[in-house]
């Protein structure tokens, strides 16, 4: 998807970042005194610092005006409760699933001020504490701007730890233990830890209730691309679903959370079952329709039986929906006939 360039800050920009601790916008001013209360610095263990992918942050008080960028973050938010604290949601993937509809209503996920990565001036002017970003690279010169440009502006940034590209911070391979960490995480930088617990303990109860397929089924998973398909590879979420749900993925002896794949070495895997990322600029109909129309690919087996699983794009990535897109795809895998 694109991403929108960096604009260049005029001074009147970072007057207006810094009222993010003017009345108003002051995170210290939502946090009361009691000890006890929720909020407080005392409660939650004040000031927090954190190694976020190789960047030390620290927070001094449960951040009361967020900016999410990507679905898995705005998501996460909505699921602790705190869509309350979203002052802008940008560059979602899609809509969010029907058990945070009505967390969504009313809050600023309902209206993303951006379809795209914002720029810099765009996120001040919503006079954020923190940025928690789907992905490193949103905040970059490319993206909302860099980290240390962002704290030295007043608004602290918190990335996805599963997102983290320094391969001392990547998750090697991604595990459901290392999405609920992030949840975890989450839920003490908002002094929410009460309600991080309960959220992990729903999504553990969901995945232990799957019973992984015995049949030794081989996955596609097709996330994008036509000439040259992109594919869930050996590390990230998409291989941690397949494994939740007793696939194995053909392309998981890559070491990268998704890679390119030729066509060629598809037809030569010939995958039981392929599953269909859907996603509004690359909808699972638009890929049946590839895969049917390519005279290669209309010879896979999986595609002449109609083998296809669906999963929707912000399910794909690590996030509070891992958990019930495995479930979801162990039922579609169950009503699946593979002949012998």
């Amino acid at each position: 998807m694109p991403r929108s360039h960096l604009l260049v800050l005029p001074a009147a920009v970072a007057v207006l970042a810094l009222t993010a601790c003017s009345p108003g916008g002051d995170p210290a001013e939502a946090a009361p005194d009691d000890p006890g209360a929720p909020g407080s610095t005392a409660d939650a263990g004040y000031p927090l610092t954190l190694d976020n992918c190789g960047t030390e942050v620290t927070i001094d008080a449960a951040p009361q005006r967020v900016v999410t960028i990507k679905s898995s973050t705005a998501e996460t938010m909505l699921a602790l409760g705190l869509g309350d604290r979203i002052v802008g949601a940008a560059f979602l993937d899609g809509q969010v699933p029907e058990w945070l509809a009505a967390d969504a209503e009313g809050t600023a996920v309902a209206e993303p001020f951006s379809d795209e990565v914002p720029g810099t001036e765009a996120v001040l002017e919503l006079e954020p504490d923190l940025v928690y970003a789907g992905w490193e690279s949103n905040v970059s010169a490319e993206g909302v701007g860099d980290r240390e440009t962002l704290a030295s502006l007043g608004v602290h940034s918190y990335v996805a730890p599963a997102a983290c590209k320094d391969p001392e911070y990547m998750p090697n391979p991604l595990t459901f233990e290392d999405v609920w960490a992030e949840i975890r995480e989450a839920g003490k930088i908002f002094d929410v830890t009460g309600k991080a617990e309960e959220l992990v303990a729903e999504q553990r109860a969901t995945l232990d209730a799957i019973t992984p397929d015995e049949r030794r089924l081989d996955a596609l998973w097709y996330s994008s691309g036509s000439d040259i398909p992109y594919v869930g590879a050996g590390i990230g979420a998409p291989q941690m679903i397949l494994d939740a749900v007793g696939l194995t993925n053909v392309a998981g002896d890559v070491e990268d959370t998704w890679t390119p794949m030729a066509w060629e070495e598809i037809v030569d895997a010939d995958p039981d079952v392929v599953v269909l990322v859907d996603a509004a600029w690359n909808s699972a109909e638009d890929k049946i329709a590839r895969l049917e129309e390519n005279p290669a690919t209309a010879s896979l087996s999986a595609v002449q039986a109609e083998r296809y699983l669906v999963v929707p794009f912000p399910a794909s990535e690590a996030g509070v929906r891992n958990a019930d897109a495995a479930r979801d795809l162990s039922e579609q895998l169950a009503g699946i006939d593979v002949d012998d």
